[in-house]
């Protein structure tokens, strides 16, 4: 840094995508869907009414964003705090609402002035050129990372960088009226974008849509190459609309995301990604999801699938957090997996498999709930632990986790009993080795999460796992022996 940067001009210092590796106004967006999502209705009337800048106003209004849990740009940060130390003066100037930028310009104690959105002006592009202009004469520098920013760049003595793709730092240093200084960050790659992109849809959670497979399995159709196509559909299908749930999930839980070891690093809580490319990309999923559904599969799939979506969206904006409602919303959700497996072939759930698959994946679910309960409590040294549990029920979560899991074996005791006694199976000795396969892995599960071992949902876990992995082939080959 320049020892006489205090005699440079005043350095203005755009907001988001800038300082911050997200947007004030989406963020500020989920942040009031995710508490009035009936609001969505009145967002149309607030911006025909006063445009962009009232809109921005009215959410901020009732809104609060926590400025320590933003994602930012770590690289430029340093650069402002060094160019402070040497004493040049810093201007925020952005488009974002003033009652949400001037929190994180406090938050940072590193400029002298705020210049932003009010409710009637929107402090973006050309507008903004001429506020600096009027407000710090001609001479000024300034750090956007938009092409809405070129109006200003043009305005300003001197134009810093933060290149987040896109050709611009090329565009830029092709326009004969802007003088292009530093240019922070390196933009990634199209294969690295891809890969975020995939993570976000996380499909290693479609281990769960392995579900709609299990109908297939239980009725003897594996080898019937039409049922095993709209069985391969389904999971498809299923996949789709499911990653459109973890998008949505991940854009409504970005600052309980951001404070956590793990999610933190998850695309959009990380700022890797623009939040509004999940806004976009969750109704095109369900989209394709449904669409396929419609289009190849029996209606009866298509109405499961609209349950389960239904279903998923009371979980994310009510349900999980309350306690018990959480935990059977949960179960409930891999059950209904079952049920479009069944639909998508045309076959009927047996109240046997409908029972023994509630309470199995209740206990998965607990074991879900109390790993993220005993991390919180850990972090927390006490106390509510949210989502409607507190530290102190954590044995009852156990408990309760565990006496589920085996009312789930007990129930396939039941039901190997019955089926036995109808000749249904040829050998049927082989079959009672699933008792005491499914216990061991559900004690063994519940083992490694009391010891602070399942950092995961348990069954992705049980699809990496090799004792997972041996015991589900232990089952097949039961299961195929005795038939």
């Amino acid at each position: 840094m320049n020892s006489k940067s205090g005699d440079l001009p005043p350095l203005c210092v755009d907001l988001d995508g800038t300082l911050i590796r997200s947007d004030l106004l989406v963020e500020s967006l989920l942040v009031l869907l995710k508490a009035r999502p009936w609001l969505l209705l009145v967002l149309p009337w607030w911006l025909l009414r006063g445009g962009k800048a009232h809109l921005k106003r009215q959410i901020a209004r009732r809104v609060r964003l926590d400025p320590a849990t933003l994602p930012y740009n770590e690289e430029l940060l340093a650069y402002l705090r060094e160019a402070r130390a040497a004493g040049r003066e810093l201007v925020l100037a952005t488009a974002s609402d003033d009652l949400l930028a001037r929190p994180v310009a406090d938050y940072l104690g590193l400029f002298t002035r705020v210049e932003t959105s009010d409710g009637r002006a929107n402090l973006s592009g050309a507008a903004k050129a001429r506020h600096l202009r009027e407000q710090l004469g001609a001479a000024f520098d300034y750090v956007g990372d938009h092409r809405k920013d070129i109006p200003v760049w043009e305005a300003a003595r001197e134009a810093l960088l933060v290149d987040n793709g896109g050709g611009l730092a090329q565009r830029l240093a092709g326009n004969e009226r802007i003088r292009l200084g530093r240019v922070f960050g390196a933009p990634r790659g199209p294969w690295q974008r891809l890969g975020l992109y995939l993570r976000a849809l996380r499909l290693h959670q479609w281990a769960k849509n392995t579900l709609v497979f299990i109908p297939l399995l239980t009725s003897y159709h594996l080898t019937d190459a039409p049922l095993l196509l709209n069985a391969v559909l389904a999971f498809l299908a299923f996949g789709l609309v499911a990653s459109a749930v973890y998008l949505v999930n991940d854009l409504l839980d970005l600052a309980a995301d951001r404070a956590h070891p793990q999610k933190s690093r998850r695309p959009f809580a990380a700022g890797d990604l623009p939040l509004l490319h999940g806004l976009l990309l969750a109704p095109l999923l369900i989209a394709l999801g449904f669409g396929l559904s419609l289009a190849l599969l029996p209606r009866g799939f298509s109405v499961t699938l609209a349950a389960y979506l239904a279903t998923t969206t009371a979980y994310s904006f009510y349900l999980k957090r309350k306690f018990g409602l959480d935990v059977l919303t949960l179960a409930g959700l891999y059950t209904v997996r079952i049920f479009a497996g069944a639909a998508a072939i045309g076959v009927v759930v047996s109240d046997w498999l409908l029972a023994f698959s509630m309470f199995f994946f209740m206990s998965l679910a607990l074991v879900k709930r109390f790993s993220e309960l005993r991390a919180l409590a850990q972090r927390a040294g006490g106390g509510p632990a949210g989502r409607g549990y507190f530290v102190d029920d954590l044995p009852l979560v156990a408990n309760i986790g565990v006496s589920t899991g085996m009312i789930a074996v007990l129930v396939l005791v039941l039901y190997l009993h019955e089926q036995i006694g109808l000749g249904v199976y040829a050998q049927p000795a082989w079959m009672w080795l699933l008792c005491p396969i499914i216990a061991h892995w559900l004690l063994r599960v519940w083992m490694l999460a009391w010891r602070g071992q399942m950092d995961e949902d348990p069954v992705v876990f049980a699809v990496r796992d090799r004792q997972s992995q041996l015991a589900a082939g232990l089952i097949l080959a039961a299961a195929w022996l005795a038939i």
